[in-house]
């Protein structure tokens, strides 16, 4: 009999705990909340790579013009990727930038590694701008 009695006060106990629904905003906002902040982060990155990536076509489409009509700033290869990193407004280091003279023109071209800053998914990736410019 006393066992018959404490198996149902156990019952009653985990049935009055299942409709319980204290604490269970926490419960669910602990398991809404990291896609919602790897959501807010890839957003944030989304435009902090698409900025980069004006960035670098912006500069290298300055740089490759600046070769053909401005030969005094931009007369050898050191100078026009000083001016394109320069021009980039990314604080972006020379080295990421390559001046050449092809077929078309004055040609510079960017390859710039960027590692994405997004909890739970860590990427990286290159981002390349290319522009010539008829001499």
């Amino acid at each position: 009999m006393q066992s018959s009695r404490r198996v149902q006060s156990t019952c009653k106990t985990l049935w009055t705990l299942a409709g319980d629904q204290q604490g269970s905003m926490i419960v669910e906002f602990g398991l809404i909340a990291p896609v919602l902040i790897t959501l807010l982060f890839g957003i944030m990155e989304a435009g902090r790579v698409l900025w980069t990536l004006n960035a670098l076509h912006y500069s290298v489409q300055e740089a490759a013009r600046c070769a053909t009509v401005d030969t005094t700033t931009c007369g050898t290869p050191t100078q026009i990727k000083a001016f394109a990193a320069a021009r980039s407004g990314a604080s972006l280091d020379p080295s990421v930038f390559s001046a050449t003279v092809v077929a078309c023109g004055n040609q510079v071209t960017a390859n710039y590694p960027v590692r994405l800053n997004i909890p739970f998914a860590q990427q990286s990736l290159t981002l390349t701008a290319q522009s010539c410019f008829p001499t």
